[in-house]
């Protein structure tokens, strides 16, 4: 199993005291300018590295290289470092390893659906293996930004739009990928909030905001000992994220407490000059620099003759540079670099990793609509499966998908067929591409349609529609694969639409019009079986939204966790905060998710009417699976601070379980709130839970549930 790795690899995350810092001092005093800036260096290989990095790597003028794939390439690099160069300094090798390496899993956000911190910390830690195996020490991942708005395409990427999950995720991934290799919390901070949805755009954020949504996911990855973090390309209210000072030394290193090595991202140190805060490149690596960020991705500014310069003019003090070489140093020596430069390590077994893959896909699988329990699908009946994504190997792998080869998926089509008895009727049309203005395959697809008692359409996005660079303005379904849906459901046969996606769709006519909708993201390898294990009931599906789907793009961003108005939504009152065209409520609001099943809520308890900040608050409800069949459902605790000194969200998760149900069972969940951790930020900027009534809710997701109260008292 892969818990049999951890005790060994997590040691190399051990600290060696004393002497080891002795050690470390004595190389950084023996180290020149030129070496010292060298360890703030970090290029980028085409898959091996060029002579010219070579040659850097021997004159000791680079840190670390990330892209060189496979550990027969790592390895002659690493042997330059540590043999040829003067001072014998390891290098990193680093890698987007954000959803398997070789094994790929669902995308962090179709993760995120499982809300299930374990299954984050086991994905994360199998990824780190099979990449430590391969030569890799160090992974740009979790990415932990928080992201209200499903135009960003890097949605994908991250764990969906409440601080309070992706907190619990970010330390679960952290926690699973430094069982082998260094974490990297990124992108400090606010990316999410690009305006419009446009990747690299700017961010308007205040500090309130910052600090009470997008930052505590890095603080929970920080706490969870991640040993790096990589600064944002977004500017915040002008200010860059990868020259700003607040973020990464007064919140960062002094408030809390964080002693591993900031990496910018790419290029964007150089990127303060087009953002119009310095004037050359030599300014862009000082100010970077000064405001803590230790290692330069791409840029080459601060391995430059100009730095160099600028330090020995006094212009940036020593005592910056040797504290970011000492932060890296202490990085590669906590990895165990400097006792075992080349960690040549064993991969887990294949079939452990697709089990893993299997299991943790069937618990990403989001049931949206089930009406009249078309699903699941008896395994004997006539299916037509249709759709550019039906038998589609390479989209399954979605964004980032590192060393995945589309070889490994199992399509929804595959899935379907091993799952069915032999003669089952199984007809297949794509109908269209994924973007064709084409509908010459409508025909054959509306024909097989026919000939079936239920159609599986299986429609969305490519898997680089999603991810870095690939924000959109329309949230659709791309090219005719509407209209294909139309066609399809005009034959008057059943259909179940299967969506495959990195972000929220709007699809508000197979809202009204599709009986089965299923939301199953980029579920990666094992794409295939888990789709077919949900649609035959063979697994009965318990994902829930980690993000709000809306209904019309007018209304994005929407979240749950917004403040109310000066004048709440009144259907009946013009002069309330609502649309002329659209209602306010979402589609599908965050943490909704049917079952096979159904569960009823009753006889919400609170350990006391009355707590102090220092008291933890104990809920019980009764859950009772009301079905015929065995369900997992995911219990959910919101909490509402009805009067504070500065107006808070209507509902805030503080607690989830998963608990699972017999037909007719019931069980009494017990969620934990600690009061103190009903904390805002005041109207000093300073955190704060001030005394009061809190309104606790109950439920299924974040619009229904019983409700309680109690007070917090001085």
């Amino acid at each position: 199993m892969l818990h049999r790795y951890i005790t060994v690899l997590a040691a190399l995350f051990l600290y060696s005291g004393a002497a080891a810092a002795q050690n470390l001092d004595s190389l950084l005093r023996q180290m020149t300018l030129e070496e010292k800036l060298g360890q703030l260096n970090l290029l980028s290989a085409d898959g091996r590295a060029s002579a010219p990095q070579q040659q850097l790597v021997r004159a000791g003028k680079l840190g670390g290289l990330f892209n060189v794939i496979g550990a027969e390439n790592t390895t002659p690099v690493q042997r330059i470092a540590v043999t040829e160069s003067r001072l014998k300094v390891p290098l990193l090798f680093g890698l987007d390893v954000i959803h398997g390496y070789r094994t790929i899993f669902p995308i962090p956000l179709g993760e995120a659906s499982a809300f299930d911190p374990e299954v984050a910390e086991a994905t994360a830690r199998a990824a780190g293996l099979e990449a430590a195996a391969a030569g890799i020490n160090w992974t740009y991942a979790p990415m932990v930004d928080i992201a209200r708005d499903p135009r960003w395409g890097r949605i994908a990427e991250g764990s969906g739009e409440d601080p309070y999950l992706g907190s619990l995720l970010a330390a679960a991934r952290v926690r699973g990928f430094q069982q082998s290799i260094v974490a990297t919390v990124k992108h400090f901070a606010g990316y999410g909030a690009a305006e419009a949805g446009r990747e690299y755009n700017e961010t308007e954020i205040s500090e309130r905001t910052m600090r009470e949504i997008y930052l505590p996911p890095f603080k929970a990855g920080i706490d969870a000992g991640a040993a790096s973090l990589m600064s944002a390309f977004n500017s915040i209210a002008g200010v860059p994220a990868s020259g700003n000072a607040w973020l990464t030394d007064t919140v960062l290193r002094r408030e809390w407490g964080f002693n591993g090595f900031v990496v910018s991202d790419w290029t964007s140190v150089a990127e303060l000059i087009p953002h119009g805060v310095a004037g050359s490149q030599a300014e862009a690596g000082q100010r970077a620099l000064t405001a803590g960020v230790d290692m330069d991705m791409m840029s080459s500014i601060y391995a430059s003759d100009s730095m160099a310069a600028l330090v020995r003019s006094g212009r940036i003090p020593m005592a910056v540079v040797d504290s970011a070489v000492m932060r890296i140093l202490r990085a590669k020596q906590r990895l165990g670099l400097f006792r075992d430069p080349y960690r040549a390590r064993t991969a887990p077994a294949a079939a452990e990793l697709r089990a893993l893959a299997r299991r943790v896909s069937v618990e990403s699988i989001v049931l949206l609509k089930n009406e009249r329990s078309l699903l699941p699908l008896a395994k004997s009946t006539a299916i037509a499966v249709i759709g550019p994504l039906a038998d589609n190997k390479e989209e399954a792998l979605g964004p980032w998908h590192t060393q995945g080869r589309a070889e490994d998926v199992v399509t929804v089509l595959q899935g379907i067929k091993a799952k069915v008895p032999a003669g089952t009727q199984v007809l297949y049309a794509p109908g269209a591409g994924i973007e064709d203005t084409s509908r010459a395959g409508f025909a054959a697809a509306v024909a097989a349609a026919r000939q079936a008692k239920v159609a599986i359409l299986v429609l969305g996005e490519r898997g680089d529609m999603s991810g870095e660079a690939a924000s959109r303005a329309e949230l659709g379904l791309p090219g005719v694969q509407q209209q294909l849906l139309e066609a399809v459901a005009a034959t008057g046969t059943p259909v179940v639409l299967v969506l495959m996606n990195g972000r929220p769709l709007i699809f508000e006519w197979a809202a009204e019009h599709v009986p089965a909708i299923v939301e199953t993201w980029f579920l990666g390898v094992e794409a295939g079986n888990a789709t077919a294990d949900v649609l035959f009931g063979d697994v009965n599906p318990s994902g829930k939204l980690p993000v709000t789907f809306p209904r019309a793009l007018g209304q994005v961003p929407l979240y749950y966790n917004h403040r109310n108005t000066g004048r709440p939504m009144q259907p009946q009152n013009k002069f309330s905060s609502k649309y002329l065209d659209v209602s306010n409520d979402p589609r599908y609001p965050f943490g909704f998710g049917l079952s096979y099943t159904t569960f009823a809520y009753r006889d919400l308890r609170l350990s006391t009417a009355r707590a102090r900040v220092s008291d933890t608050v104990t809920a019980t409800v009764t859950v009772a699976n009301t079905g015929a069949r065995e369900g997992t459902e995911v219990v959910q605790l919101y909490v509402r601070d009805e009067v504070a000194s500065v107006s808070r969200p209507v509902r805030e998760l503080k607690a989830f379980q998963r608990v699972t149900l017999k037909p007719n069972e019931s069980r009494a969940v017990t969620l934990r709130v600690a009061v103190k951790d009903l904390w805002f930020i005041g109207l000093d900027m300073k955190p704060v839970v001030e005394p009061g009534t809190f309104r606790v809710f109950v439920g299924p997701n974040s619009t229904e549930g019983l409700e309680a109260t109690f007070e917090c008292i001085p």
